[in-house]
């Protein structure tokens, strides 16, 4: 039974992902810091709050699904900053390939649940 957003796959897939963007980051040129390094970090961490404020907020069908194309749209968005990552040799192909497939597969989580949204809808009250 889901009883908080911590409960959903599509959370925990985010975090973890996010956490990893971090990670791999911190290997980037301090000349990065306030540009691309803060843009895909931002990004990633985007998808995760939007996730988490879309679900307090899933009793209203527009706001909620607002949410959830918000953090697809910074999946997408994350997915362009590791191109430009690897393009700038920053992260390796491999990285690259191996994020973005995973990018991929939340895309596809965050649209299966904007497609059933209802299922989240209610609350349950116990």
């Amino acid at each position: 039974m889901i009883q908080s957003y911590k409960d959903l796959q599509v959370f925990r897939l985010s975090y973890e992902l996010a956490m990893e963007v971090f990670r791999l980051t911190k290997k980037f040129p301090k000349e990065e810091l306030y540009s691309l390094t803060d843009q895909v970090r931002r990004s990633s961490r985007s998808v995760t709050a939007n996730i988490v404020e879309g679900w307090s907020k899933r009793r209203y069908e527009n706001v909620f699904k607002r949410h959830l194309l918000d953090a697809i749209g910074s999946s997408d968005e994350t997915k362009v900053w590791l191109a430009f990552a690897a393009d700038c040799k920053y992260i390796t192909s491999d990285e690259r390939q191996t994020l973005t497939g995973r990018f991929d597969e939340l895309g596809k989580m965050l649209h299966r649940l904007f497609e059933n949204w209802k299922t989240y809808a209610v609350e349950k009250v116990s």
